[in-house]
């Protein structure tokens, strides 16, 4: 069709790129398909059909930063419209980006849905976004806990209710935008923003009086940590003349520079997994948030740094990834019998879950440094399952916190009778943090050790020991509070989980047996992007 013809109609335009075995609904690659060279064709069907063009990354980031405008026109006053207009803005975001899942190819390593629109063209630095089968799902995860989180808020959050909803939708654009941009210079830029409305998070609706000691420390912990690698983003840029992704992974640096530059992405990464030493402020910085902001906090923040490293460091500098992975191989194994022991010894219950995420996180560093199809499919799939897990057990704990204001475990015992509804929800998520089998943790943490035990055969013996620790620390912890004696000295009233709770908690149970069931949906839309990571960086 060398024009657009008056008398076509939408389902011939269909049938016409159904015939010539093309989707009519998106491009799947950024380049053109051969038999599409024709502009005039590809302007035809988008003019005929909107949706062709539809799915566009820049339209699902400003999506909730449009609805938090929307509510900061809105008077205080009118509180319930306020919540509902945050909760449809969330909603639909979370709706749109399922479509991405629904639309990507799975045969391609390729990004897509590739965006850019220019923004500094002369130093030939844009906004380049796009997405794989690595951050296809860290973006629909932060979709999904975004509502979540403003339903946990409903009724709890008393002041600044208004600024409450605007900080959350501010955050959920700046997530999204990390994990889709392939711009270095302006993932950092992304990187770093989400420490704004997370720092204002704990620090206005934190729930103790060292909330503002907690918000400074993890603001101050994790920018300074990722000044090293804005230095080694200027360091790239005036090495290379760019800044975007796609051509830097066809860069070759010297094994010298590439160490270098390794090192100030690690001091950026590690403090946000968070590896041992650099955890010091995640457990402060949970107990003193609000309980949506720990599921935010679990969900997403800390898979930041993980996400960093298979984006970045792993593909750019394959050869200091080699030679680093011994280090990476100590450390994690330090931390995870470290924090696992700490666990056991805590009171307090959002520093449980706190110590043990950090735990969890680090068995993920171990599956992408053993750099092969298992360990790292396994470390995606674990993430995607802390952040269900951790985020529902914090949920648990806010439930008790909202009821009877302390987090202290020597106050809590004997709930199977007064809270049955609860209990069961709070052991379902237990044994899920546990791993056992037929749950998401159990696929990734097998995995993980699977493709682990093919580099180093004691690293995952040491790894696997912090799984029985976790078993340890996950039974202790629902033994004292669920069953035992009654504390009527200190609690005296009691009240189940009422029902927006219970449908909150439902979505996660639901994701967490899929996962542990059938996990080769999500597996399928990794594999292509992780082989094609370990051909490009040379690990077979």
């Amino acid at each position: 069709l060398p024009k657009r013809q008056s008398g076509v109609t939408f389902r011939k335009a269909c049938e016409l790129a159904f015939k010539r075995s093309i989707p009519p609904f998106f491009e799947p690659l950024g380049a053109k398909p051969f038999f599409l060279k024709n502009k005039e064709y590809v302007s035809m069907l988008q003019n005929i059909n909107p949706f062709y063009s539809s799915l566009s990354l820049s339209a699902l980031i400003l999506f909730p930063l449009l609805g938090g405008l929307f509510v900061s026109f809105i008077t205080e006053s009118k509180i319930r419209t306020i919540r509902i207009v945050g909760l449809c803005t969330s909603f639909i975001t979370f709706l749109y980006s399922l479509f991405f899942w629904l639309e990507f190819d799975n045969s391609t390593p390729k990004f897509q849905f590739v965006e850019t629109i220019q923004w500094l063209p002369y130093s030939n630095i844009n906004f380049v976004l796009g997405l794989d089968g690595i951050s296809l799902f860290f973006v629909i995860l932060t979709t999904f806990l975004v509502p979540i989180c403003l339903l946990v808020g409903w009724s709890s959050i008393q002041k600044s209710k208004k600024e409450y909803i605007i900080a959350f939708l501010v955050l959920e654009s700046l997530m999204i935008a990390v994990f889709c941009m392939l711009d270095l210079l302006l993932f950092y830029v992304f990187f770093e923003s989400v420490l704004i409305p997370m720092f204002i998070i704990i620090g206005v609706w934190g729930s103790r009086q060292r909330k503002i000691q907690a918000a400074y420390q993890f603001f101050l912990y994790t920018l300074f940590g990722s000044l090293f690698m804005l230095l080694a983003i200027l360091l790239i840029f005036f090495q290379t003349g760019t800044t975007d992704l796609q051509i830097l992974l066809t860069t070759e640096f010297s094994e010298r520079r590439q160490i270098l530059l390794w090192i100030a992405f690690f001091a950026s990464f590690a403090v946000k997994v968070p590896m041992v030493p650099v955890h010091i402020w995640l457990p402060e910085a949970h107990v003193e948030a609000p309980t949506a902001g720990s599921v935010i906090l679990a969900g997403i923040l800390l898979k930041l740094g993980t996400y960093g490293f298979l984006r970045f460091s792993i593909p750019m500098f394959p050869e200091a990834t080699l030679y680093f992975t011994p280090f990476i191989y100590t450390l994690s194994v330090i931390a995870i019998i470290y924090t696992s022991l700490t666990t056991i010894r805590q009171i307090d219950l959002k520093k449980i879950i706190a110590y043990s995420s950090v735990a969890h996180m680090n068995f993920v560093t171990i599956g992408m440094f053993s750099l092969n199809m298992q360990g790292i499919e396994g470390s995606i799939l674990l993430m995607l399952s802390h952040g269900l897990v951790s985020s529902a057990l914090f949920l648990c704990v806010g439930a008790l916190y909202d009821r009877h204001k302390t987090r202290l475990v020597r106050y809590y015992g004997g709930l199977a009778q007064t809270m049955p509804i609860f209990s069961v929800i709070f052991l379902f998520f237990t044994l899920a943090n546990m791993s056992l089998p037929g749950t998401s943790s159990f696929i990734g943490e097998f995995l993980i050790l699977v493709g682990a035990f093919q580099r180093n055969t004691l690293i995952a013996t040491l790894a696997a020991l912090g799984m029985i620790l976790g078993a340890a620390y996950s039974l202790w912890l629902y033994n004292r509070v669920v069953f035992g004696n009654f504390q009527p000295n200190f609690i005296n009233k009691f009240s189940d989980l009422n029902r927006r709770e219970v449908f909150i908690f439902l979505p996660f149970i639901l994701g967490v047996i899929w996962m542990g069931v059938y996990p080769e949906v999500f597996l399928e839309s990794m594999h292509t992007s992780v082989s094609n990571l370990i051909q490009h960086g040379k690990f077979y």
